[in-house]
């Protein structure tokens, strides 16, 4: 018989009581139990970052946290981004302005990435964004445009 554990999950503005085993990550919650698909699973192992989201503003790769470690924090998505519905992100639509994306499989990642990087203070130069961004993997080699975008992003942040 397999143990299970309620959580109430702060997602996105909304509440969430999920029922799952232990060993759940934030990412299979998030995915399997709650529906939120945006946040993608790359590499399972925490070396890809596809699977990034913020917990209490800090990104994280929810690929190496547990669901239950998430419970009493505030969880934010690619699908919580946006100040409201139908409407853009300036970083997503940073993204879309510099085609920072390929197939864009890693690109909900790329985004809640870039947004931390901002906040943190670390988008000063193409260099500094690309060291704090470097956990963020594009197989399709997209790097000169993401960095534009974060560029073009961090720009408006501070005007």
């Amino acid at each position: 018989m397999t143990r299970t554990i309620t959580l109430s999950l702060d997602i996105n503005d909304r509440r969430y009581d999920v029922e799952v085993e232990p060993r759940v990550t934030l990412l299979d919650a998030l995915r399997d139990h709650v529906g939120l698909t945006g946040t993608k699973k790359g590499c399972d192992q925490g070396q890809c970052g596809a699977c990034t989201c913020h917990v209490d503003g800090k990104r994280v790769l929810s690929c190496l946290m547990l669901a239950a470690q998430a419970e009493g924090h505030v969880i934010t998505t690619i699908e919580g981004l946006a100040p409201e519905a139908g409407a853009l992100h300036p970083v997503q639509a940073a993204f879309m302005e510099n085609d920072a994306f390929q197939c864009g499989y890693c690109t909900p990642g790329q985004i809640m990435s870039a947004v931390a990087c901002i906040r943190e203070g670390h988008a000063g130069s193409d260099e500094e964004i690309r060291e704090y961004m470097s956990g963020n993997l594009c197989r399709c080699g997209a790097y000169n445009n993401i960095v534009a975008a974060v560029r073009q992003a961090a720009e408006m942040a501070d005007a």
